[in-house]
């Protein structure tokens, strides 16, 4: 009898230590993104991806639209304060905390391409970022980037040299500071402000989104001009999460997460990649003229946008940090000297 009660009390044991890793859990995580968005669909899929990945064990409930907080800036704070889970926007909704996060988000005329900001990211990047987040009570899990931003405008976009006295829409923060340098006109306003800016010649642009985007949006119906590929903006949507929440889940479900988030990645890259081609073609049969910059305009834009790096990193430790972090990156890639 006692050595049946000494098996009892083992089994009970064994199955107290491994009930955790096969408890049953949702998180909740928001996204600005609508649910028919590429990035809503894909953080989606993201969801059923978890739960495969942990056979069930991690469910995400996924609010689109920012429909819970109503704002996307707030995002983070829902998820910091554990009203949410998890934050599926972006770090730069955030440089009014810490400038560090402009650098975790978007540092503005550095990459080329989606690619070299993930590289920087795995090549020791994440630590960098983590520690901004960590401060925080937040997590840094990964990020999606869905590629280079187009500009929309009225009048050619051939250079550097054109941009000067361009009047546009801009987003506020280090983008204005930028583009002020080369002598354009920035005009912070919202995005529903533009396409009345653009019939009435208040402004001679606007940034806006990806080329994809834009072209849905009808705004070059009127405006015959973008750049594409793109030179200036490539914001990375994060899935950052309560960092309590994250730290009292196993080591297999955490690698189910950043597993669904690799593939969500990848997944939004190379589905903008085609439907910006897509656009492209579309735009180029309604009259519309893309614009490359020449590898020498490119490197222009980027000494400018250096300038106003190594003036916000000197805001914060974080955002010193992360600025290194990039220009030792970008020069190993020679993309800058």
């Amino acid at each position: 009898m006692k050595q049946l009660t000494k098996k009892i009390a083992a089994l009970f044991a064994v199955l107290m230590f491994v009930s955790p890793v096969h408890a049953q859990m949702t998180l909740k995580a928001e996204t600005h993104h609508g649910a028919q968005t590429p990035s809503g669909k894909a953080a989606t899929q993201f969801a059923a991806d978890v739960a495969a990945n942990t056979n069930g064990r991690i469910k995400f409930e996924i609010i689109h639209s920012a429909a819970l907080t109503g704002k996307a800036p707030e995002v983070w704070n829902s998820a910091r304060s554990g009203i949410i889970d998890c934050d599926m926007t972006g770090a730069a909704y955030q440089t009014g905390k810490n400038a560090g996060f402009q650098f975790a988000g978007d540092i503005m005329g550095g990459y080329e391409t989606p690619y070299q900001m993930y590289d920087w990211l795995n090549s020791g990047g994440r630590a960098a970022v983590n520690k901004l987040y960590n401060q925080f009570d937040m997590e840094f899990i990964d990020w999606w980037i869905p590629g280079m931003e187009s500009l929309i405008s009225a009048k050619p976009l051939s250079g550097v040299a054109v941009l000067k006295d361009w009047k546009f829409r801009s987003p506020p923060g280090m983008q204005t500071e930028i583009f002020a340098s080369l002598g354009s006109k920035p005009i912070v306003m919202d995005f529903g402000e533009v396409p009345t800016a653009l019939q009435t010649g208040v402004i001679d642009g606007a940034d806006f989104s990806t080329l994809a985007n834009n072209f849905t949006t009808g705004l070059y119906d009127t405006n015959k001009h973008a750049s594409y590929p793109g030179f200036h903006s490539m914001p990375a949507d994060h899935l950052a999460c309560n960092k309590k929440k994250w730290d009292s889940l196993s080591a297999a479900d955490k690698d189910g997460i950043r597993k669904a988030m690799a593939k969500a990645a990848m997944n939004v890259t190379k589905s903008m990649e085609v439907e910006n081609e897509k656009a492209a073609t579309a735009l180029k049969a309604k009259g519309v003229t893309l614009h490359n910059f020449s590898k020498e305009d490119r490197a222009k834009f980027r000494q400018a946008a250096m300038k106003s790096w190594d003036s916000w990193k000197t805001k914060t430790p974080e955002a010193k940090l992360l600025v290194e972090s990039h220009v030792a990156y970008l020069k190993k890639i020679n993309l800058i000297k």
